[in-house]
């Protein structure tokens, strides 16, 4: 894997610094801050969660407890899922270094959809005795999730959480993690929370009482412009948190596309296919190729370690200053290190070849399109017709037939994508670059959140080898026999456009005479050219 990136805070960024009006002996680091602290996090268990986790213990080693919310799953329980957590790569770090930390990390049983959380009260009063900072993360991150469990999640799940925090008796900091396209209606978001569509408690009163078919049946036009449920309801979950936090000591961090790692916990890092990363690492295989797009358009990607970062702090920060009213961060970087869709898949598409996958069926190409029918035609014949023909012969051979099943995977992705590649947002990050200015120069290194110093090409390197080692389990050993299989689909993929052309110039060639006559006369010409050579 790629080494982090150092970044350097120069002598005119710590005079800048001292010149705000910082006092650097009534200073508190961050790490200090945490010092003796506990915490309480949902979503601890998700792709940012383990992120924040792992961070917290490593970078703030002063720091009490960290409780988790954490659900029984698929049959597994609380204590196993948490064993799961902690022995993931990420914490390699800390299990060498500092493996006793691990056991500051406490599950409590809960569940985010129930009442009072579904937490005991035995460990309700626990949490409200010794907790002081809480990160809220949990939240169905699926588009096409039904209205009601969105809802559910979403919305009576952040209501459900503010309330268990009126009760903890020395809470600093309750920190909210929304999205900067909860406002997605806009072509320009602010740092504000925005008036909703609907009353918020109206609409988990409508979600209550409706059967779930009607509800399904209301929701396009409930959601209006906003392209699905997340979207919808992390908008009213914001103006929700507004109305009920009363004098809590609130912060909300609006991250946008949110991708692997940049430096920490490892280069590249992440667990899911969620977002673009599905569709990306269906071209490295060499199964998609064509999907609706504007190469032109930003997108607001944004790393994981980045997002954690921010939040950290924003607690930091919200303790130590105790804003009147909830402070915003959109977490973008749009406007200060801006990448095009164009710019992301090419330069995907480059490292994928580079640092192929195992299993790559076909050579790695990509095209975004505007154009909508022939996009659609496309797709018809470069991806579902040669699915079908896999699966007949893979059936065949007596194997099992999944690459329709695959492709029909891509195209749902694909319409929840394409809304995204295709419309440009701005978001305002002013409060984000306030809040880096009053870091110390220290903690401007170790809780690194300036979006500024990313260089894209060597982020999407390690965003394709990421995911190549940490979700499709492929050592960095078997590079060099992919770059040989790889190179032979290079030479399989140009011969088989010479003669798709040749084809089809043969085949329009039978069916039109004056085309025969042109071909005819054009070859012609080129003989007497020839025989006219060697007189020159």
């Amino acid at each position: 894997m790629m080494e982090p990136a150092r970044i350097e805070v120069d002598q005119h960024e710590i005079k800048q610094f001292m010149a705000s009006g910082a006092n650097l002996s009534e200073y508190v680091s961050v790490p200090q801050f945490y010092t003796d602290r506990s915490v309480f996090i949902t979503g601890g268990t998700g792709f940012m969660g383990k992120v924040l986790v792992e961070k917290l213990l490593r970078s703030c080693p002063g720091i009490k407890n960290i409780y988790l919310l954490i659900r029984p799953k698929r049959g597994q329980e609380v204590k196993a899922r948490l064993n799961d957590l902690l022995g993931a790569p990420l914490f390699d770090t800390l299990r060498r270094e500092r493996p006793n930390d691990l056991n500051k990390v406490i599950p409590i049983f809960g569940d985010i959809t129930s009442e009072q959380l579904g937490i005991s009260e035995n460990d309700q009063a626990l949490l409200c005795r010794t907790v002081s900072v809480v990160f809220h993360s949990a939240a169905t991150v699926k588009f096409d999730e039904k209205l009601k469990l969105s809802v559910a999640i979403n919305m009576l799940g952040t209501k459900r959480l503010v309330e268990l925090c009126h009760r903890m008796m020395s809470l600093d900091a309750l920190v909210h993690v929304s999205t900067a396209y909860c406002n997605c209606d806009r072509a320009e978001v602010s740092e504000v929370i925005y008036a909703p569509p609907y009353n918020p408690n109206d609409i988990i009163s409508l979600v209550d009482w409706l059967p779930e078919e009607m509800l399904d049946a209301l929701t396009p036009s409930l959601i209006g412009r906003r392209p699905n449920t997340y979207t919808f309801t992390k908008a009213l979950a914001e103006h929700m948190l507004l109305n009920e936090a009363g004098n809590l000591p609130v912060a909300i961090v609006r991250p946008s596309i949110v991708l692997s790692s940049l430096n920490e916990p490892l280069p590249g890092w992440l667990d899911n296919l969620n977002g673009p990363t599905g569709l990306v690492s269906a071209v490295g295989k060499g199964v998609f190729k064509t999907m609706m797009g504007n190469d032109n358009n930003v997108a607001d990607l944004i790393p994981v370690d980045i997002v954690i970062n921010l939040m950290i702090v924003t607690a930091w920060r919200t303790a130590t200053v105790k804003p009147s009213s909830p402070t915003i961060y959109n977490c973008c970087t749009g406007l200060q290190k801006p990448i095009t869709w164009g710019q992301f898949v090419s330069m995907s598409i480059d490292f994928m070849r580079k640092h192929p996958m195992e299993g790559v069926f076909w050579y790695p190409t990509g095209t975004l399109r505007l154009n909508r029918p022939l996009n659609t035609a496309l797709a018809f014949l470069i991806h579902i017709i040669p699915a079908h023909f896999l699966d007949l012969f893979s059936r065949v051979m007596g194997k099992r037939p999944i690459m329709v099943k695959i492709q029909g995977k891509l195209i749902k992705a694909t319409e929840c994508l394409t809304y995204f590649t295709t419309n440009q947002w701005r978001f305002k990050d002013d409060n984000v670059r306030e809040l880096l200015s009053n870091l110390s120069a220290k903690d401007r290194l170790l809780f690194d959140f300036d979006v500024s110093h990313i260089s894209w090409e060597r982020y999407l390197e390690g965003y394709v080898l990421g995911f190549r080692e940490y979700l499709f389990k492929q050592s960095a050993d078997t590079l060099p026999s992919c770059r040989r299989h790889i190179w032979r689909l290079y030479w399989i993929h140009q011969i088989t456009k010479v003669l798709a052309i040749i084809f089809f110039w043969r085949f329009l060639m039978k069916r039109s005479k004056k085309l025969r006559d042109v071909w005819t006369k054009f070859l012609h010409l080129l003989v007497q050219m020839a025989r006219l050579i060697p007189f020159l």
